[in-house]
């Protein structure tokens, strides 16, 4: 099992703090109230999913946790809506970057620079534990899964979400010869249905949902973006969307304690 001093832990720390999620989308001054507007813009065009799907207004007066919570775009929707939130993250520039977000939002977080793996927090202290694309980013997936589960009540729920190897994205990146985003990651693990519902086999129930299907990319240019954005996102897009479930990039557990 990794420990703290292990390089691959240390590798993904110094990874994420210079590598945050969808930094290149904006060109706002970093940590300007545009800046964060066109991350939470961005994101959630990207994965206009997560609005259906993940219940940001149902958690007021209630505890959630974030486990790699980056600048804190998702987390600013849970507490908007009530909820008394804390973000964690291995990468010391992120938190800075949660912090000065909520503060311009007048809002209220408690923010560690603290390794998903190894929590400093109480058992069953929270009544969600929310980690979106983390798992599979980080040096030991089954331990930070563990972790979730051990600071989560009795009933509480946990949302996780992994890359899915047998996806349309993942055979587009290698038909087109095109590295997906992070693909030099320290760590990098995509998973089947079959593997990611076994990392989660200690909670009482999962449900699973896959999505992620193609919208129009701002980060590829060239011919083989032109490609992309003018014919495979609307070919693909027509096809009736039980046929193509599947194959979604993203796999999304929802797993109750």
């Amino acid at each position: 099992m990794p420990q703290p001093s292990d390089p691959t832990t240390a590798a993904v720390r110094a990874y994420w703090n210079v590598r945050i999620h969808d930094l290149e989308i904006t060109k706002h001054p970093v940590g300007s109230p545009a800046f964060f507007s066109d991350l939470d813009e961005y994101h959630f065009d990207k994965l206009h999913h997560l609005l259906q799907l993940i219940p940001f207004t149902q958690y007021a007066g209630r505890r959630v946790l974030e486990v790699g919570c980056g600048a804190g775009t998702d987390l600013v929707r849970f507490a908007q809506h009530g909820a008394g939130v804390t973000g964690v993250d291995i990468a010391d520039s992120a938190i800075r970057l949660a912090q000065a977000n909520f503060r311009q939002r007048g809002l209220d977080a408690t923010l560690l620079v603290e390794d998903g793996e190894r929590l400093p927090l109480a058992d069953n202290a929270f009544d969600l534990v929310y980690a979106h694309g983390v798992v599979q980013y980080t040096a030991d997936g089954r331990r930070l899964v563990e972790e979730c589960r051990r600071v989560l009540k009795p009933g509480g729920q946990a949302i996780f979400q992994v890359y899915n190897r047998l996806s349309w994205l993942n055979a587009l990146s290698m038909v087109m010869k095109v590295d997906l985003e992070h693909a030099d990651a320290p760590a990098l693990r995509k998973y089947s249905m079959a593997e990611f519902r076994s990392l989660l086999s200690a909670f009482s129930r999962v449900r699973l949902i896959a999505e992620r299907f193609p919208v129009k990319s701002r980060l590829h240019g060239g011919w083989k973006g032109t490609l992309y954005n003018g014919v495979f996102v609307g070919a693909f897009n027509l096809l009736p969307r039980a046929l193509v479930r599947p194959l979604g990039w993203h796999l999304l557990a929802f797993c109750e304690r």
